[in-house]
């Protein structure tokens, strides 16, 4: 397999890699990068197929193998963070499960163990539409799948560019990707990850809603849970304060408390 990956590194202590979402990029970790690089070494790859990461060709496996080969390179000691948001929490959480002895701790942001049936349903349609219409004919769909309607309306410009970053994708990475998710069960085999984990989720996420992250953190034998009010799919650049502050706490702490607003339902 080709293990050449596209990234961009920044700062020096302990190393940080970050992992983007689907229907995202790179990019995503731009408002976050500033504060984190002044505490870590922090690495951010374009995952396979996306940017200038050539694609896999061996399946989700091979995406999480190619995470190991990077970290193997950058951070062989075992100390690497891996955080991930979207899919590319669904990837870290893999690498973790494939590769545990690379990996001291794991930050998930909008993950789960798997998806309900209603989401699954959902990334069919979704690459259905694309492969019919490309990426235009889900764009909609996809920002608000993403960011809350308020944030989409205060921040007009930030939207352009993910609007942007969402089209220069590769459609058939994109409908391989919706497929893998659509069938993605990790609900076994995160029972051993047995590295302290800080799964993060927004109350307004509905790409990957509360209910998935505390299926998730059950399943994990040593996860917190955080939950960000107002937030969507994408905290680090619609609560990117929260994040750090909150990575910050878990990387320094031997333990996190759990923390659920009063006003999130029971899922």
């Amino acid at each position: 397999m080709d293990k050449k990956m596209n990234l961009y590194m920044a700062g020096r202590g302990q190393p940080l890699i970050l992992l983007h979402s689907l229907l995202s990029d790179s990019g995503s970790f731009d408002r976050i990068m500033p504060a984190l690089a002044a505490r870590y070494r922090v690495i951010v790859p374009d995952l396979p197929g996306f940017g200038g990461s050539p694609a896999s060709s061996g399946g989700f496996d091979e995406t999480a193998d190619r995470i190991a080969s990077l970290i193997e390179a950058f951070a062989p000691d075992g100390e690497a963070v891996l955080l991930g948001n979207g899919f590319g929490a669904f990837v870290a959480l893999q690498t973790a499960i494939r590769h545990p002895a690379l990996i001291s701790r794991l930050v998930l942001m909008g993950c789960g163990a798997r998806f309900s049936d209603e989401g699954r349903e959902a990334f069919r349609k979704m690459a259905a539409a694309a492969s019919a219409g490309g990426l235009a004919a889900i764009a909609e769909t996809a920002m608000n799948r993403l960011f809350a309607v308020e944030f989409q309306e205060s921040h007009p410009d930030l939207m352009q560019d993910r609007r942007q970053a969402f089209l220069r994708m590769n459609p058939s990475v994109f409908c391989e990707a919706c497929d893998t998710l659509a069938s993605l069960d990790l609900s076994a085999e995160a029972s051993a990850v047995h590295r302290p984990t800080l799964v993060i989720v927004g109350d307004e996420d509905r790409a990957t809603p509360l209910p998935m992250a505390r299926e998730l953190v059950q399943r994990l034998p040593d996860a917190t849970l955080s939950v960000l009010k107002g937030c969507a799919h994408v905290p680090p650049l619609q609560a990117p304060e929260e994040v750090v502050s909150l990575l910050d706490q878990f990387l320094s702490a031997t333990a996190l408390p759990c923390i659920l607003p009063q006003a999130v339902p029971a899922g």
